[in-house]
């Protein structure tokens, strides 16, 4: 945003009355949290020998940065987190390309280790020491996909949350609503970490017994939700108003400093914080990840 903009939205938020904070909020930029970076390239980007799946590349680009840029472009969003996807476990030669390739203002990166491997956490320590950008480590647990890990409270789950937890990252959690309990466990034991909840905790992957369990998260202080992976649960895209009794419940029990929208277009924010504030959606929208990052 430029100078002149950010002065006129100043103005603005003055002469209706608005504080600066307010102002400010609207200022944040549109963060997505979300883009899984993969490659038709396959013979400069394997994927990994020990991947719980492997899709099919000929759908892929032969350059994802490209592309979404190009999605950047045509949906509003400023900034974006480069995810490391399965198909290519604790090989990060992709990501890492992408955003040497990349502003460092416009893209930071998430990464992902094997728990079980006892070289994880030394892999980890050295991917956030080499590349500053890599802001994150990702845990997977739901139901149809135990491999990873068989409990949150297991060692070796521990000694990689503590590695992530001594590097700065940013404990990033796609788990189901049946590991809301041993996540909760696990997050007590590393006071002051934080943790950004993936797709909504998929809520079909649970009971409204362990659901429950999940809402309780929100009383954990640095647990963000991300309301995304809606189409995992609806089909009423773009915006998915199906969900509206269910996002409603969890943004009030969150509140709008702890919820994160990615996935699809922003605009899926103005839709599921209707009557929210115009900076309670401008932070939903990618002030709170702003904050979370420490992305100035």
């Amino acid at each position: 945003m430029d100078r002149r903009h950010a002065l006129s939205l100043m103005m603005g938020a003055s002469a209706a009355g608005l504080g600066p904070a307010t102002a400010r909020a609207a200022q944040a930029p549109v963060i997505e949290w979300n883009q899984h970076m993969f490659s038709a390239n396959t013979a400069k980007f394997p994927f990994h020998p020990q991947a719980v799946y492997k899709p099919d590349p000929s759908s892929f680009q032969a350059d994802p940065l490209a592309a979404y840029e190009k999605h950047m472009a045509e949906t509003g969003i400023e900034r974006g987190m480069l995810v490391q996807p399965e198909p290519y476990g604790d090989d990060h030669r992709l990501v890492l390309d992408c955003l040497h390739r990349a502003s460092p203002a416009k893209f930071k990166g998430t990464s992902l280790f094997y728990p079980k491997n006892p070289e994880s956490p030394k892999k980890l320590t050295a991917l956030a020491k080499s590349e500053p950008r890599i802001v994150s480590t990702r845990f997977h647990a739901h139901r149809g996909k135990e491999m990873y890990l068989d409990s949150f409270a297991a060692p070796y789950v521990r000694a990689l949350w503590k590695a992530a937890v001594d590097c700065g990252l940013i404990i990033e959690l796609h788990i189901g609503p049946n590991y809301a309990l041993q996540a909760a466990d696990a997050i007590r034991a590393f006071p002051g970490c934080k943790v950004l909840i993936d797709h909504m905790c998929e809520p079909k992957l649970g009971t409204p017994y362990e659901y429950a369990n999940v809402l309780d998260l929100a009383k954990l202080p640095n647990v963000y939700m991300k309301i995304s992976g809606m189409d995992y649960t609806a089909t009423d895209k773009p915006d998915y108003r199906s969900l509206l009794p269910f996002t409603s419940r969890l943004i009030k029990e969150y509140g709008p400093d702890r919820i994160v929208w990615s996935g699809g277009s922003p605009h899926i924010a103005d839709v599921h914080l209707k009557g929210y504030s115009a900076a309670d959606i401008a932070k939903v929208k990618g002030g709170n990840l702003q904050k979370l990052l420490n992305w100035s």
